[in-house]
């Protein structure tokens, strides 16, 4: 399993320099083989990847500043553009209509890699470590948790905030197989309520872009106000970065911890496959579904559950809020009725936790076990932010 560890940088002045350096060679090398990506052989073939890797040297005698950088960074360079080019190719053959590739302008290359050799991690005391990156040198940076494997590449990434963040890409061995369980549970995802389990816990959505609207927009109006060309507009685009960095980290926060919280106290859980494109695309209340991050919540519980051994199964969503979890009868509601009234059996309970039974008696049924019997729960909601949940670490399905 490969596992990406993600810990800042704080370079110096001069380091950064060497830094951002070093992506303006990688966006010009970028753009120098998407222009000869073209070329064709003696065999009128298009070259391939590792032909126009072999003009590497012969490239470096006529441009002496890409020997400032190290020569697996340059090689990673031309593994992005075909990167890149297959991504492309296959979108065209799922049907989707694309254009080309673009050149990369000033600012709009904002990482490289070391694959294999070209970095160390310098022991130290305490969080405080040093990074050695070959041709910059030694940089602080904050490990904040040790690395669990081997460490087979380290990608920097300059954020649009200025600040500098290193990704350690690991492999582990012996990942723990999904076995027996004994605590399930079936979770619905909503706007009102983020989380409604089968325990009866419910978490309140954090609508962290709400709570932030009126800073993004006041610091949107006054980078629209700066004229082009001044170093004011460059310092206000940071600013309006930061914010918009604070809303993704809170964003960020929330989801680990609760998916930490429902892979350490349950071995089975059962989700709804949530195509949220489409549902952004439909509905009115996309701002909403967008900040939900609905498929990041759904990631991070996966490959938590992964490396801890635990079940998770994705069930079909259709159905899930209208059906009674008692008796199966159909109980059409719009979306204001927050509570599920079953005519038949007599059910009435929370819609949301309606939905989350239908979801894990679906999630059962799917790898062959018996639907589950429900039996009342004196219902209470989890901590309203995520900051009462400790994290304990990534764990991973």
């Amino acid at each position: 399993m490969r596992l990406t560890y993600r810990f800042r940088l704080c370079p110096s002045r001069v380091q950064e320099q060497k830094l951002l350096a070093a992506l303006d060679q990688c966006r010009w090398l970028y753009n120098h083989f998407l222009g000869k990506i073209n070329i064709r052989n003696k065999n009128n073939e298009i070259l391939q990847r590792y032909e126009l890797q072999a003009t590497l040297p012969k490239l470096k005698l006529k441009h002496p500043e890409l020997k400032q950088i190290h020569s697996k960074v340059l090689q990673m360079v031309l593994r992005q553009l075909y990167s890149n080019l297959r991504a492309l190719t296959e979108l065209k053959r799922n049907g989707h209509k694309v254009g080309r590739l673009r050149f990369k302008g000033r600012g709009w290359f904002k990482s490289f890699t070391y694959n294999q050799s070209g970095f160390n991690l310098i022991e130290g005391h305490g969080k405080r470590r040093e990074l050695w990156l070959s041709k910059i040198g030694t940089i602080p940076i904050v490990l904040h948790r040790e690395l669990d494997g081997e460490v087979k590449q380290v990608h920097i990434k300059c954020e649009r905030s200025g600040k500098w963040f290193a990704c350690f890409s690991v492999e582990v061995d012996g990942v723990p197989k999904a076995g027996k369980f004994s605590k399930p549970v079936g979770i619905d995802l909503g706007i009102e309520h983020y989380i409604a389990d089968t325990d009866g816990n419910f978490v309140e959505h954090p609508h962290n872009i709400t709570e932030s609207e009126r800073r993004l927009k006041r610091e949107q109006r006054k980078l629209s106000r700066k004229e082009k060309g001044p170093k004011n507009r460059a310092k206000q685009r940071i600013r309006l970065a930061r914010v918009h960095e604070r809303v993704r980290n809170q964003r960020l926060d929330f989801l680990h911890k609760f998916s930490r919280h429902y892979v350490n106290n349950y071995d089975f859980i059962a989700v709804e496959d949530l195509e949220v494109k489409e549902m952004m695309e439909s509905t009115y209340n996309g701002k909403n579904i967008a900040d939900s991050a609905w498929s990041k919540f759904l990631h991070m519980l996966t490959y938590k559950a992964e490396r801890a051994g635990r079940w998770v199964v994705k069930v079909e969503p259709r159905g899930t809020t209208s059906r009674c979890s008692r008796c199966s009868e159909l109980v059409k509601k719009p979306l204001w009725v927050r509570v599920h009234r079953c005519p038949r059996c007599g059910l009435e309970l929370d819609r949301d936790l309606n939905a989350a039974r239908n979801i894990l008696q679906d999630g059962l049924k799917k790898i062959g076990w018996e639907p589950a019997e429900f039996t009342p729960v004196e219902i209470e909601p989890l901590p309203a932010r995520a900051s009462s949940v400790i994290e304990a670490g990534s764990s991973v399905i």
